[in-house]
């Protein structure tokens, strides 16, 4: 790479640190608010879609992902999906995914 990226300053990581903080207060208060607003499913998605979330901002940020090679993005993405198969797995077999079958 001949150009250089904007590298963060401390006050950007202050920042992301703060960000991820609220969206774990907002995922522990899913978790006690569940259960007096039957949120059900929708609580479980909101959670994987949150925890996504994260993990797109720790490593894009604090592992200077962004800053490096497209195919290294590459294994993150598969990664990540290979995580949602082994949630979606799991989910099933607790009984919170449901999965019809023809």
């Amino acid at each position: 790479m001949t150009e250089t990226a904007h590298h963060p300053s401390i006050a950007d990581y202050w920042k992301i640190a703060a960000l991820l903080a609220v969206l774990t207060a907002v995922e522990v208060a899913l978790f006690y608010i569940d259960s007096a607003l039957g949120l059900g499913g929708l609580n479980t998605v909101l959670l994987i879609v949150l925890a996504i979330l994260k993990f797109v901002i720790v490593v894009g940020w604090f592992m200077h992902l962004r800053f490096e090679r497209p195919s290294l993005n590459k294994f993150f993405v598969a990664g990540i999906i290979l995580a949602l198969g082994v949630y979606a797995v799991v989910l099933g077999e607790l009984g919170v995914l449901v999965i019809r079958g023809g």
